[in-house]
C-alpha cells in the first residue's frame, strides 16, 4: 500500500522543475526526470531520459508509477526557439500530447505547464476565455502543446504561468539577472513596455499541490495578482536587497535588438483560480520577501551544490 502520493516531475533540472521537486519532496514521494543534466541530491531520485525518443515517455511512466505527473519539460529559451523551431515543436508541442495520452491510459493525473506567451499582449488582462495569438515560435509551440494535451487528456490540468526564482545556473530567471548584476555593481536595463505578473516559483509549487488535491481540471492562469513592468520589477529587487537602483536604466523592447518578438502586456487574470481555491496567489511583495529569505538561508548555494 502506498504511504505517499508519488509525483513524477519532468524537466527536473529547470527553474520550475527543480524547485517544484524540492518543495514536493517535503510532503510527497518525488521522482525527477532530466535529459542530459545529472543532479546530485538525496531529496529525490532522478531518472535520465530523452523524452523525444520513441516510447521514452511511456517507459518513464512505467518505471516511475506516478499518481501525479507535472510536465515541466520544455524548450523555454525564447530566442533559442526562434533558431530551432523543430526542436521547439518536439519539446513544447509533440511531447506534451504524447505524455498526456500515456498518463490518461495509465490512470495518473497530469498537470501540464504552459505560458502567458500564448497571448500577443496588445491589451492585457487576459482570462482563460480569451483567444490566444502568440507572437513567437515559443508561444506558438506552447499553445500547440496546450491543444494537444486537452485533446489527449480532457481531465488534465493546464497552467499558464510566469515565474521567477533561484536556479541551478543562476541564469534562468529575470530576478537572478537583476540580482547578480546589481550585486556586482553592473549597470543593467529594464523594459518599461513589457508587463507581466511574476510568481515566485516556490509559491507556484505550493499552488500546484493544492489544485491537485482539489481535483481541478482544465485551463487555469496561475500568476501573481500584482502585475508590473520589468523595469519596476528590477527596482523592487534592488530595494529589497539594498542594491543601487540607479544602476537600472529604463529601456524599450524595440531598442534591445531581440530575435523573437515580445508581447507588451502579458497581464493575466487569475479569477478562475481564485474562485476555485478560495484564495489569491501571493502578491509581488510577499514573493520577493520569500525570495530574499531563501537567499539569506543559502538556498542558491544549495542548488549549485546539486551539480556533480
Amino acid at each position: 500500500m502506498k504511504t505517499k502520493i508519488r509525483i513524477l516531475i519532468t524537466g527536473a533540472s529547470g527553474l520550475l522543475g527543480l524547485n517544484l521537486a524540492l518543495e514536493a519532496a517535503k510532503s510527497y514521494t518525488v521522482i525527477g526526470q532530466t535529459h542530459r543534466r545529472r543532479l546530485q541530491t538525496d531529496a529525490f531520485p532522478v531518472l535520465q531520459a530523452d523524452l523525444t525518443q520513441a516510447d521514452a515517455a511511456e517507459r518513464l511512466l512505467d518505471q516511475a508509477e506516478p499518481d501525479w505527473v507535472i510536465n515541466c519539460a520544455a524548450l523555454a529559451n525564447v530566442d533559442e526557439c526562434e533558431a530551432s523551431p523543430h526542436r521547439a515543436s518536439q519539446l513544447n508541442s509533440e511531447l506534451p500530447g504524447k505524455l498526456a495520452a500515456y498518463v490518461a491510459r495509465g490512470g495518473a493525473r497530469l498537470l501540464h505547464v504552459s505560458t502567458d506567451a500564448v497571448f500577443d499582449g496588445r491589451r492585457g488582462n487576459y482570462s482563460e476565455a480569451d483567444e490566444p495569438n502568440p507572437l513567437s515560435v515559443y508561444g506558438r509551440s506552447k499553445l500547440d502543446g496546450e491543444v494537444a494535451v486537452a485533446q489527449a487528456n480532457p481531465d488534465a490540468l493546464i497552467a499558464r504561468v510566469n515565474m521567477y526564482g533561484w536556479s541551478l545556473s543562476g541564469k534562468r530567471s529575470l530576478a537572478e539577472f537583476f540580482f547578480y548584476n546589481l550585486q556586482s555593481g553592473n549597470p543593467v536595463r529594464g523594459f518599461t513596455d513589457v508587463h507581466f505578473c511574476p510568481l515566485l516559483v516556490n509559491d507556484l509549487a505550493g499552488i500546484f499541490f493544492k489544485v491537485f488535491e482539489a481535483r481541478l481540471r482544465g485551463l487555469y492562469h496561475v500568476v501573481s495578482p500584482d502585475c508590473v513592468n520589468k523595469f519596476d520589477f528590477g527596482v523592487a529587487i534592488a530595494r529589497r536587497f539594498g542594491f543601487d537602483e540607479s544602476l537600472i536604466t529604463p529601456t524599450t523592447v524595440s531598442a534591445a535588438g531581440l530575435k523573437a518578438a515580445r508581447a507588451p502586456k502579458l497581464t493575466l487574470r487569475a479569477d478562475k483560480l481564485i474562485q476555485a481555491m478560495g484564495e489569491a496567489p501571493p502578491g509581488l511583495s510577499t514573493g520577493l520577501q520569500r525570495f530574499y529569505e531563501l537567499y539569506q538561508q543559502g538556498y542558491p548555494q544549495k542548488l549549485r551544490e546539486m551539480l556533480p
